[in-house]
């Protein structure tokens, strides 16, 4: 990313010794939680058997985390290695800055074939093609999951959609790879829209959950143990755009939105699965490395919230899984915290290439192989308040493997200490704990320590579409009349 220190794209970066170039297929899904997997049971009857096999034969890094729970900010920090605020993109609607560079031009220069598929979402609602990519197909916005009239968009032309998108998004990423010559290294993004609001199954899984009994969180719970030490504004969110009690001004039923998601899910499983055998019958499968990530978590109901953007685990935790028989053993878990952040690094040297200087991220490969290397203690997360969704504040956190620290910014309430390991679901806010006191001192210094080593003292501030549209209305207002599809669409893409 030029500006920031990183070598420029059209300079190439250098090969890592006698290292071989390898293929490597990276699979984002959209507001995936860390959770939602048939093997960790976050509902005892999700069923996820693909992505299953990914951890089984591969590897699954149980702690992996985003260190900006929102679309755009996320995957700019994917593709570029470096927090929100080196990168700028700091919400959904800040333009990319000029001179960015993303990791895939490297690979290019490299020699490898590059194909994008799927959901881009930054810089606005443009889908036109990025830097980086050979082969693009992307839409404006969310897109849709059934077809609709603004279509795809295929190396700068519009077709018509088809089918349901994450069908033709895997179909679009399985045609290019058919055409690749043996031997032709490359780089395929398959970015699902999956599992994004409003959640639209596929025909064939519909219902399929329809009788399944949702276990709701204990934190949901308005008051008593698991309301302790709350601040102020996580309690007045629940009635808001965002929280349980009045979910996009609506009665929207968590259960049965839980279950739309989860039906929702499996075409991408299935999408997995087509992947997988599309590399077996190639040939490939054990030689490609495989990795696959959630862009931020999602909230049903933790400290009475849906969405993400908050600090809490369920918000900031993300799915991720890698497979590659060649470079590590199956069956691995993988305990350190990893990141967004450490995908352009660690894809750059499955590829054989030296990442330049100035990430914030480090490839996790070493981790993969099972090496014991130095690794980070702790990790940066923030968020910046959006006058579209003002109900959650401007949020900077330091979660290390036993407690977090979250400070809020620009908001007249209290911060938050949790004890993760004593208290893993976030219920019991020790900020007025003497005995943690000078925890909290030591980690509000690191937290600015790592701010100011990463250039991040500066809060950016960019013109945004002006309006507050997702306030609670008042009663007998039309806007609060609209089902939540219907406010979603009318003003803006979250």
């Amino acid at each position: 990313m030029t500006g920031l220190g990183l070598a420029s794209a059209a300079q190439g970066i250098a090969r890592a010794a006698g290292a071989r170039p390898r293929n490597v297929i990276f699979i984002l899904v959209d507001d995936h939680r860390y959770d939602a997997l048939g093997f960790l049971k976050g509902q005892k009857w999700l069923e996820t058997p693909h992505l299953d096999s990914l951890a089984r034969d591969g590897a699954h890094l149980k702690n992996a985390f985003v260190t900006t729970s929102l679309c755009s900010p996320s995957r700019a920090t994917i593709l570029t290695g470096v927090y929100a605020h080196k990168h700028k993109i700091v919400d959904n609607n800040t333009a990319i800055p000029k001179g960015t560079t993303f990791f895939p031009q490297y690979l290019q220069k490299a020699g490898y074939k590059t194909g994008f598929f799927g959901k881009w979402h930054m810089g606005g609602e443009s889908d036109a093609p990025q830097p980086g990519f050979d082969r693009w197909v992307s839409f404006r916005g969310q897109g849709t999951y059934l077809p609709s009239k603004n279509g795809l968009n295929v190396d700068g032309k519009n077709v018509p959609q088809k089918g349901y998108i994450t069908d033709e998004l895997t179909d679009y990423a399985l045609d290019w790879l058919k055409g690749l010559k043996k031997g032709q290294p490359y780089f395929m993004y398959l970015s699902h829209k999956a599992v994004h609001a409003e959640f639209i199954p596929a025909e064939r899984h519909k219902g399929r959950y329809a009788k399944e009994k949702f276990e709701f969180p204990p934190t949901m719970a308005a008051e008593g143990e698991m309301a302790r030490n709350r601040p102020m504004w996580v309690k007045n969110q629940r009635n808001s755009w965002h929280g349980v009690d009045f979910p996009y001004h609506s009665d929207l039923d968590i259960a049965e939105y839980y279950k739309r998601y989860a039906e929702t899910l499996m075409g991408v499983d299935d999408s997995v699965g087509r992947v997988l055998q599309a590399l077996r019958e190639r040939g490939e499968l054990d030689s490609t490395l495989i990795l696959y990530m959630g862009d931020n978590g999602f909230a049903f109901g933790e400290h009475g919230l849906i969405d993400k953007r908050t600090a809490y685990e369920e918000s900031i935790r993300v799915p991720m899984l890698a497979r590659c028989p060649e470079l590590f053993k199956g069956g691995a878990v993988v305990e350190p915290m990893v990141a967004n952040l450490d995908i352009m690094p660690t894809v750059l040297e499955a590829a054989g290439l030296k990442p330049p200087a100035g990430l914030d991220g480090a490839s996790f490969l070493p981790l993969l192989q099972g090496h014991n290397v130095p690794w980070r203690k702790e990790l940066l997360y923030e968020y910046y308040w959006e006058r579209n969704f003002p109900q959650t504040p401007t949020i900077h956190a330091l979660r290390t493997d036993q407690y977090k620290y979250i400070r809020y910014h620009g908001i007249w309430d209290i911060d938050e200490l949790y004890d993760l390991k004593a208290d893993p679901l976030e219920s019991n806010n020790l900020i007025f704990s003497p005995q943690h006191a000078q925890i909290v001192r030591e980690m509000n210094k690191r937290l600015f320590a790592l701010l100011e080593a990463t250039q991040g003292m500066q809060i950016p501030l960019y013109p945004d579409r002006g309006g507050q549209q997702n306030l609670r209305r008042r009663s007998g207002s039309k806007a609060a009349e609209f089902p939540p599809q219907l406010m979603r669409d009318k003003n803006s893409k979250q």
